[in-house]
C-alpha cells in the first residue's frame, strides 16, 4: 500500500471539506479549492481526517493513491495558510515594479516586459530585486513563479537574471580560466 496514500489526511480548524460524486470541494478561509478524482480511488470523510483508498494493486493506482492525498493535504493548507515564492533579480539595472496590478519588469532587453498575473494570484514586489508569488493553490503559485523565472533565467558565468531565493545558481569559469 502507498505510504503516502496510507496516512489520513488531517481536517485542521475551520476548514470544511465536502464532497459531491467524484469532485471534492475544500473551503477555509482563505477561499475555495475543488479537485476531481478518478473513480478506481475512493475517499472517506470523517470528522476529523480524509482517508484515501484504492480498488486494486496497479501501478497506476498506486501512484494516484499517494497523489490525491498529497494534492488534498495541498488544498488544505492552501485555504489555511496559503503558499508563496520569492523571486530574487540578480543583475545591473534589473528591477521590478508593480503599475496598475500589473508586474513591470526591466531586464536587460528594449522593452520592458509586462506581467499580468492570472486570477487568485497575487504578486507583490518587496523592493526593486526580490518579487513575492502568494496564493492558495501550490501548482498555479509555482506555475506563475517558474513564468515570471522563464523571462530571464540565471547564467552560469555572472549570475545574472531571476532565480528563486535560496537557489544555487552553479557558475563557470568563463574564458580567463583558459589561459
Amino acid at each position: 500500500m502507498s505510504r503516502i496514500g496510507k496516512k489520513p489526511v488531517k481536517i485542521l480548524s475551520g476548514v470544511k471539506i465536502t464532497k459531491n460524486n467524484d469532485i471534492i470541494e475544500v473551503t477555509g478561509p482563505k477561499g475555495t479549492l475543488s479537485m476531481k478524482v478518478l473513480p478506481v480511488i475512493s475517499s472517506e470523510i470523517n470528522n476529523e481526517e480524509v482517508q484515501f483508498s484504492r480498488s486494486s494493486d496497479l501501478k497506476r493506482e498506486k501512484a494516484l493513491h499517494g497523489l490525491y492525498s498529497v494534492l488534498l493535504k495541498n488544498m488544505v493548507t492552501g485555504v489555511t495558510t496559503g503558499f508563496t515564492k520569492r523571486l530574487d533579480l540578480v543583475g545591473i539595472g534589473y528591477r521590478a515594479e508593480i503599475k496598475a496590478n500589473k508586474l513591470f519588469l526591466s531586464l536587460g532587453y528594449s522593452h520592458p516586459i509586462i506581467f499580468d498575473a492570472p486570477e487568485g494570484i497575487k504578486v507583490e514586489t518587496l523592493s526593486d530585486t526580490s518579487i513575492l508569488v502568494s496564493g492558495i493553490d501550490k501548482q498555479l503559485v509555482g506555475q506563475v513563479a517558474a513564468k515570471i523565472r522563464s523571462f530571464r533565467p540565471p547564467e552560469p558565468y555572472k549570475g545574472k537574471g531571476i532565480k528563486y531565493e535560496g537557489e544555487f545558481v552553479r557558475r563557470k569559469a568563463g574564458k580567463a580560466a583558459a589561459k
